[in-house]
């Protein structure tokens, strides 16, 4: 796949902020969640290179035997840098884990309830507020005793949660249900619910002066903009399939919001004083899902799931940086200021544990005029390949097949099926399956399967093909 790498070198990025008298990013790290690898990789965002991972489990498809130790599907992050800690969630493991940032270790790892999602600090730092996405509470953890003291009762399904700036609320989203619930931190009640436009918010963000609090809705691509002031919806902003992550950054005295939209390798800035117009449009590399700027709105780093990379931006001239490998299947991502006190320090730290490339592979519609479209992400796990798959516009609830054909040209005929799914309600499909698909790679000469196709299970016809010729 073509990824974008803007057209200047991360030497006169770095020399540009240098003359500018900006303060050296040599103590600050960016940490990215990896949820098939199952680790947190590490990187020095002054030279723009990664320095290792933290590994918290063992990757796929180890997992998939009985799993006594180690972390599972390490997903959600955040960074409190009033004791230099990290906070990690691991969905398939119930778990919270608090690394330090200065030795790499684990400081204590705290069970929750079924598949937490995200982790946020409140703005005191003494508490973890944690969404536990497969219940319907909040799990309240004490910093100082690194225990769980309190869960929080919300609507089913806890997506994220957001304080305001002084800590006094809380807005919190969910993943099963239409509305967003504000509660006062103070007696954990809630005080007030807010009907949204979908039931499927996994991101939400205050920005930086306490006036907004921006959602994601990834099922229907938008984003809901709230005033903190009236506890109201002021926006639903447009934003494309598969918007992951928002937040919010003060660039050359303005209020930006940027938006990751994994289906079309964007991500989309938005100008808060401009009553949310979008301003911009970055281009990226392979399905960008979280993202996290720097304290002083310079850069912005973002983590791309089917790229295994995280990819740096230059938030003054909104240029994309070289994209530096890391771990498997990144999600969440934090820019962490002031993460080490010795720039030098790298202890703790593992190599990647696959340095394989992933390959994407882009199925489009052998019509014109088709809006159906498909993405597959594969990548070596031991003697097979795991290959993720995002599917959009298809017919609802239909069934359909993914299969490799030994098929040159039309008639496509399915010599080696990877997965059955049903679409949902919208059309939509999101799953993974194994098989040994990177046979694709090899010589075109000697490999047995030439291309990748959907088939539509109930008229049998092939409505999606990879690298479709115009002749077809």
């Amino acid at each position: 796949m073509k990824k974008t790498t803007g057209s200047f070198t991360i030497a006169l990025v770095f020399s540009a902020l240098f003359a500018t008298g900006q303060r050296p990013y040599s103590h600050d790290r960016v940490y990215a969640a990896n949820q098939i690898s199952n680790t947190v990789s590490v990187v020095d965002p002054q030279h723009n290179r990664f320095l290792g991972e933290i590994r918290l489990g063992k990757p796929f498809p180890t997992v998939f035997s009985p799993l006594y130790k180690g972390q599972m599907l390490v997903h959600g992050l955040r960074y409190l840098p009033q004791k230099k800690m990290l906070a990690v969630i691991s969905i398939g493991s119930n778990s919270v884990t608090l690394v330090s940032t200065e030795t790499n270790q684990v400081l204590k790892t705290i069970y929750v309830g079924r598949s937490p999602h995200e982790p946020t600090f409140t703005p005191d730092g003494k508490q973890i507020w944690v969404s536990v996405r497969g219940e319907a509470y909040v799990s309240v953890i004490d910093v100082a005793q690194m225990a769980e003291v309190r869960r929080v009762p919300v609507a089913d399904g806890p997506g994220m949660v957001a304080f305001t700036s002084d800590g006094k609320q809380a807005y919190v989203c969910s993943s099963f249900t239409p509305e967003v619930a504000i509660v006062n931190t103070a007696t954990y009640s809630i005080i007030k619910r807010i009907p949204v436009t979908s039931p499927f918010s996994p991101n939400i963000y205050t920005s930086s002066d306490g006036q907004w609090v921006a959602m994601t809705h990834k099922d229907v691509g938008k984003v809901t903009v709230i005033n903190t002031a009236t506890m109201s919806v002021t926006h639903v902003l447009n934003t494309g399939p598969i918007t992951n992550h928002v937040t919010f950054s003060n660039v050359n005295q303005k209020l930006l919001m940027m938006v990751t939209v994994g289906g079309e390798n964007k991500v989309r800035v938005f100008d808060a004083g401009q009553n949310f117009k979008q301003t911009d449009t970055i281009q990226v590399g392979a399905l960008p899902h979280g993202i996290w700027p720097s304290a002083d709105g310079k850069i912005m780093y973002i983590g791309l799931e089917y790229g295994d990379q995280v990819q740096g931006i230059d938030l003054q001239t909104m240029k994309p940086m070289r994209p530096v490998q890391i771990g498997q299947s990144p999600q969440a991502v934090v820019y962490a200021d002031g993460a080490v006190s010795d720039p030098q320090n790298a202890v703790g730290l593992s190599p990647l544990g696959d340095s394989a490339s992933t390959q994407v592979i882009v199925l489009t519609g052998l019509t014109k005029g088709g809006k159906a479209h498909g993405r597959l992400s594969v990548r070596s796990i031991g003697l097979t390949d795991l290959i993720e798959q995002n599917f959009t516009f298809l017919q609802p609830n239909a069934s359909y097949t993914v299969a490799l054909s030994k098929s040159v040209g039309p008639p496509f005929v399915s010599d080696y099926e990877l997965n059955r799914f049903e679409a949902d309600s919208q059309g939509k499909y999101n799953g993974q399956s194994t098989g040994l698909i990177k046979s694709l790679t090899a010589n075109q000469d000697t490999q047995p399967y030439r291309h990748v196709i959907l088939t539509d299970n109930r008229t049998k016809q092939v409505i999606l093909l990879d690298n479709p010729s115009e002749s077809y």
